[in-house]
């Protein structure tokens, strides 16, 4: 085996130490020496030449994933300021959806006014248009005697009062009914211009998420890169010095793992030791009962504060009643399309759609608390991505505030150790 792989560090040990053997006992014993030593000193250059390039390679990994992780951390404190600037946006467009979906209401309602009001005179218009084009001959035109008439003169002068009085309100109305228009008219730009304004953060901030994503697939190529190059030249570094690296780390090995035995039994000892003493004291704490102690439930001393996941008002608290019961979490009524943050810092758990929640988002928040979001329009992180608190994750569906359709929520629900608690405590003031 050793005569078919000639160029391994073991067949290069054993012919060197024949070799000088054999010089030592041979008239050119120093001539063999001096080569024996030169060839050595080459082997152990190569060997050196090896591991300064291994090492480089390494700093030169290390320092681009130094960098590569110091430009991720300034990208996310970017995407962090974009975001709550963007929160600024969708407040505002929040406001002005809010404006518009009453002046809508109040249009509604207007316009149900009119209509009523023309259905309840619309049997009347032949009679009123007779009575305002002829009322002389309208009323001649009855064959009833003279005090009939004289009575239904009164009843039509009466009605004439009464048509009167639905004419006025009719027009106040219509008046109303025209203002709110106007009002939908004159509110529709503000609020176009709220939504343009967000749109334009969000796509700003839509580049960013995409500009950390590439050099974060950049940096991750490269440093894949140079570990395949540092592997290379540890591959190359096959000469003496490994070979004989390689037998000391053995001998090491052996030691160490004699050790650890050593270690191991003494720790079993010490260990079975302290278990016969834990039950002679458990023993004599039964019979005396002078150490038992009633258990008390932990309470954190302090609580991380979480950051308001998105712009809006809570419609929904911890607690209320629903269909399935009492809310085990607190929904959000957000803006148009309006960006979700992360309410914490940590892993992301879960990212993609589940059964009627739609588009889930699961943060660990470490300290065995998780973070459920859900009524995404869009997911903008992967399973196992790290965020940190304020960091964006996704995006609300767009809605039209001026429709009666039904506003998009955002569910959010935070358990410790699997278990739903009140979110409201840790929440920090969204404004």
């Amino acid at each position: 085996m050793r005569r078919a792989r000639r160029s391994s560090p073991r067949a290069l040990i054993l012919p060197a130490i024949a070799a000088a053997a054999l010089a030592a006992t041979g008239p050119g014993a120093g001539a063999a020496s001096r080569s024996k030593e030169a060839a050595t000193r080459e082997e152990m250059q190569a060997a050196e030449k090896a591991k300064a390039a291994e090492l480089a390679a390494q700093k030169q990994a290390a320092a681009q994933s130094a960098a590569a992780r110091a430009e991720e951390q300034r990208l996310t404190d970017e995407r962090i300021a974009a975001a709550a600037k963007l929160r600024e946006a969708e407040a505002a467009t929040a406001a002005a959806a809010a404006r518009m979906e009453e002046l809508a209401g109040r249009q509604r309602e207007a316009d149900m006014r009119v209509a009523a009001r023309v259905v309840a005179l619309e049997p009347l218009l032949p009679l009123i248009e007779r009575l305002a084009l002829y009322p002389t001959e309208t009323l001649l035109a009855v064959p009833l005697p003279p005090d009939q008439a004289v009575r239904g003169l009164i009843v039509l002068q009466g009605m004439s009062h009464r048509l009167a009085a639905e004419m006025a309100a009719l027009r106040r109305d219509q008046a109303a009914w025209a203002e709110a228009t106007k009002a939908v008219q004159a509110e529709a730009p503000k609020l176009a211009a709220a939504q343009k304004a967000q749109a334009e953060q969000a796509e700003a901030l839509d580049r960013q998420i995409a500009l950390a994503q590439a050099q974060r697939r950049s940096a991750d190529a490269e440093a894949d890169a140079a570990a395949d190059r540092a592997a290379k030249e540890a591959a190359r570094a096959d000469s003496l010095r490994g070979a004989l690296a390689t037998l000391e780390a053995q001998r090491k090995a052996a030691e160490a793992k004699a050790r650890e035995e050593a270690v191991r039994a003494e720790r079993q000892r010490k260990e079975a030791e302290a278990e016969a003493a834990r039950r002679r004291e458990a023993a004599l704490s039964r019979s005396t009962g002078s150490m038992a102690s009633a258990g008390s439930s932990a309470t954190p001393h302090g609580r991380a504060l979480l950051t308001a996941p998105v712009a809006g008002s809570i419609v929904r608290a911890w607690g209320d009643t629903t269909e399935a019961g009492p809310a085990r979490g607190i929904s959000y009524q957000a803006p148009p399309s309006a960006r979700v943050v992360a309410p914490c810092s940590g892993r992301v758990a879960f990212a993609d759609s589940f059964r009627s929640y739609g588009e889930l988002l699961i943060l660990d928040c470490g300290g065995g608390y998780h973070a459920v979001l859900a009524g995404f329009a869009r997911l903008d992180v992967k399973v196992g991505e790290s965020v940190q608190s304020g960091e964006p994750v996704g995006v609300m569906p767009s809605w039209d505030p001026a429709g009666t359709g039904r506003r998009p929520l955002l569910y959010v629900e935070l358990r410790r150790d699997g278990q739903p608690v009140n979110p409201a405590p840790w929440l920090k003031s969204s404004s």
